[in-house]
């Protein structure tokens, strides 16, 4: 078992990924500047009040942790329609605080449409929706998978289709070869339970996995 920090662990895929640990045996630290309000309480979670931004709050975090798992997400329309930096910030901390305290497993969630799955997915998606709605927020989730995959982690980025709220089904298609890329959506409690199950996977070291149902 192992003890897994989740950045961004409040709502969303954080959230869910925090059940699916508890539910897999790990010790889990919860991690987001609103931790406490985390409706879950188990003897093996700790909920940690924190900005990803702060050196000094994600160094606190980590200590002592054997994985990170990264989940952040925009919260407004206004980083929606003019972008946003806290992913390439958040990474950049998180990577030099890893390197500096010796935590080498990284998994971290972007999306389909970031780095070299973009263009690759469907029409609707990459030629409407993307370039409308999308495309200032995934710069900087390019800039985050950059500053990942140049490090000397034992990373994994996770890249989900169209998210829903569906429950877990388990039975979802992990695409890692490029012919293979395409659209499809995607419960957050199947994100969630493909990256508990990556803890410890040296096969998915170094990937960019996109999750489909």
């Amino acid at each position: 078992m192992s003890v897994v920090l989740i950045i961004g662990a409040s709502s969303g895929i954080g959230y869910e990924t925090v059940k699916a640990a508890l539910s897999a045996g790990h010790e889990v630290r919860a991690f987001s500047r609103s931790a406490k309000n985390i409706s879950i309480s188990h003897p093996k979670l700790v909920k940690l009040n924190g900005d990803a931004r702060s050196s000094a709050d994600v160094s606190a975090a980590m200590q002592g942790v054997d994985v990170v798992i990264q989940s952040l997400g925009v919260k407004t329309l206004t980083e929606l329609a003019f972008g946003t930096t806290i992913f390439s910030e958040a990474t950049r901390i998180m990577v030099e605080r890893m390197q500096q305290t010796g935590v080498h497993r990284l998994i971290m969630v972007t999306g389909i449409g970031a780095g070299n799955s973009r263009g690759r997915t469907n029409f609707l998606y990459d030629y409407m929706l993307f370039p409308l709605f999308l495309q200032r927020v995934y710069s900087d989730k390019d800039i985050a998978e950059d500053i990942v995959q140049k490090s000397n982690l034992d990373w994994t980025i996770v890249r989900p289709g169209l998210l829903t709220n569906a429950p877990a089904k388990k039975r979802y298609k992990v695409l890692n070869d490029m012919k293979d890329w395409r659209g499809g959506a995607i419960s957050r409690a199947d994100v969630a339970d493909f990256m508990v199950k990556s803890l410890a996977d040296p096969t998915t070291y170094g990937k960019t996995p996109i999750l489909v149902d």
